[in-house]
């Protein structure tokens, strides 16, 4: 004999176990309408003791809104992306909203796909991180769902929240330069216009601006650049510049996680970090403070960052007739061990 299955609880069912109207439980699901909060503590706890499931489907279909907005970040891998991802989809929740996560690495096709979802309402609103803008779908679409641009692409038809690459990287090779250096390595852009995003781009111009700035011409042998940028590759990037056997007293590494392999192999090769080589990173992801010894990196609150995108999001999915708005959030050195006064250079 097959068992029966309990039939699925109802919204007036959460009701009457809470004690409250089936417009207050709708009012907690929707977060359309203010709820006290011990009323709506009431109610969540009667949907979490009935095991209720919300139809957002039908909530969907009633309010024109699904309740699901996409982030698209280009490299799922790094710790950046998973320490922004974090923040987001916690902003996001806090906002009543569900996050569809995606990977769009250098593929327009998958963020067309994202832009034709929000257009059919399966998604509210876009977070989009391209990175460039001749390969992103944004330069060609001819309209625009509710959409926030995030990252370094330059770019007017979509709101923007960015930090100053340009300006942190002009700042790190600053602080470099105080500390004496004079022979910068970089480890993240170079001549290669195939593997030139717009953050190696900025970057790369703003270590070129305060080189200028001190009166040191630029050395494109000291410029090596590996995708992804990983740990791996900034170990490989490291292992040429070595090879190349030009003198160099500082790294500036375009991610924390370049960084750490540029550590790595110049541990191997018996180079003392910062006596004979000052190295900074770039994110202030967790491990840079964790490093042997600890990394000098550019910096920038991440909470304020994705208030920010969520914040402008939830905007144009109000009013989408709105002028885009760009929100350029501040960054900080933030001085460690790696970049400790060296007594001499690294010399082939």
């Amino acid at each position: 004999m097959t068992a029966s299955v309990p039939p699925r609880p109802r919204m007036q069912d959460v009701a009457a176990l809470a004690g409250v109207s089936q417009k207050t439980v709708s009012n907690v699901v929707t977060g359309a309408v203010f709820v006290r909060e011990e009323t709506k503590a009431r109610v969540e706890a009667a949907m979490a003791e009935l095991d209720f499931v919300p139809n957002l489907s039908a909530r969907g279909l009633r309010s024109g809104r699904s309740g699901t907005i996409a982030l698209a970040l280009p490299d799922l891998a790094t710790a950046f992306s998973a320490e922004l991802l974090h923040r987001i989809v916690d902003a996001a929740h806090e906002h009543g909203l569900a996050v569809q996560i995606e990977e769009t690495a250098a593929t327009p096709e998958r963020e067309r796909e994202l832009l034709a979802r929000a257009r059919s309402h399966l998604i509210d609103g876009l977070i989009l991180n391209p990175i460039r803008l001749e390969d992103s779908v944004i330069r060609y679409a001819d309209r625009l769902p509710p959409l926030v641009v995030i990252g370094e692409v330059e770019q007017h038809r979509a709101d923007h929240v960015r930090v100053d690459s340009r300006l942190a990287a002009a700042d790190i090779t600053r602080h470099l330069l105080s500390r004496g250096a004079e022979r910068i390595a970089v480890i993240g852009g170079d001549d290669n216009a195939s593997f030139a995003t717009a953050t190696s781009r900025l970057r790369l111009e703003g270590v070129h601006d305060a080189l200028r700035e001190a009166g040191i011409a630029r050395d494109p042998r000291l410029e090596v650049n590996r995708l992804p940028w990983s740990m791996a590759s900034g170990a490989d990037a490291a292992r040429t510049l070595i090879a190349r056997e030009v003198a160099f007293d500082a790294v500036v590494a375009f991610t924390d996680s370049l960084a750490v392999g540029a550590l790595h192999v110049l541990h191997e090769h018996g180079i003392r970090v910062p006596d004979d080589v000052m190295v900074t990173g770039f994110d202030d992801v967790e491990i840079s403070e964790f490093t042997s010894p600890s990394l000098t990196t550019v910096a920038f609150d991440r909470g304020d960052f994705a208030e920010s995108v969520l914040d402008l999001l939830e905007s144009r999915m109000v009013d989408r007739t709105a002028a885009p708005r760009s929100r350029t959030l501040p960054h900080r050195v933030v001085e460690r061990a790696s970049t400790g006064r060296p007594s001499s250079g690294h010399r082939p």
